[in-house]
């Protein structure tokens, strides 16, 4: 019966977004990596148990922020020297600046047909750059400030860690606290 469940879970886990499989893009080169995270499992776990008073629709997230503009060049710029001097991975999740639209998107003939050409924000913990837009992140910041994320953490002390660590390149760097929507998008 609980491999059923897995195998139910699973699916459904796949089909609504949650990525356990993770490419990367870096100076033209994809990589692949494992990313199911702790949160993941014990989802799957606490659902075969039977555990579903829990809420898990969000989760508590610490984003680390290098700075943020309504200039998506000058973050962009800002990305790729952090990339070199830091070698923190960037993940577009294949997205990129749509001039016309002035929006950070997914390509109009993008796979995914319901975000195809628009914007599709960064939900789960990893660390990687990439340029989103604050307001998915923590709601009273402006609807097109951008934000140059460096990371996010499922614990406040990793999160500490990397702002030390970039806050020897960057002196704007801050981190905030998001509750964010885990669920499916679709």
């Amino acid at each position: 019966m609980k491999e059923y469940l897995n195998i139910i879970i699973t699916i459904f886990l796949t089909t609504c977004g949650v990525n356990l499989i993770n490419k990367k893009e870096v100076n033209n080169y994809t990589t692949i990596k494992d990313t199911t995270s702790s949160w993941q499992t014990m989802l799957v776990n606490d659902f075969v148990a039977g555990n579903d008073t829990a809420d898990y629709d969000y989760a508590t997230f610490f984003i680390v922020i290098a700075d943020t503009s309504s200039n998506y060049y000058l973050l962009h710029k800002k990305m790729f020297d952090l990339n070199k001097q830091l070698n923190i991975p960037i993940d577009t999740m294949g997205r990129l600046y749509n001039k016309v639209k002035n929006l950070i998107a997914l390509p109009d003939n993008d796979e995914d047909e319901i975000y195809a050409g628009d914007y599709f924000p960064r939900r789960f913990p990893s660390e990687n750059l990439s340029i989103e837009y604050l307001d998915f992140y923590q709601k009273q910041s402006g609807e097109k400030t951008m934000a140059l994320v460096t990371g996010i953490y499922e614990s406040e002390k990793s999160a500490d860690s990397a702002l030390v660590v970039i806050q020897r390149t960057e002196k704007i760097v801050f981190k905030i606290k998001a509750e964010i929507y885990l669920g499916c998008l679709h």
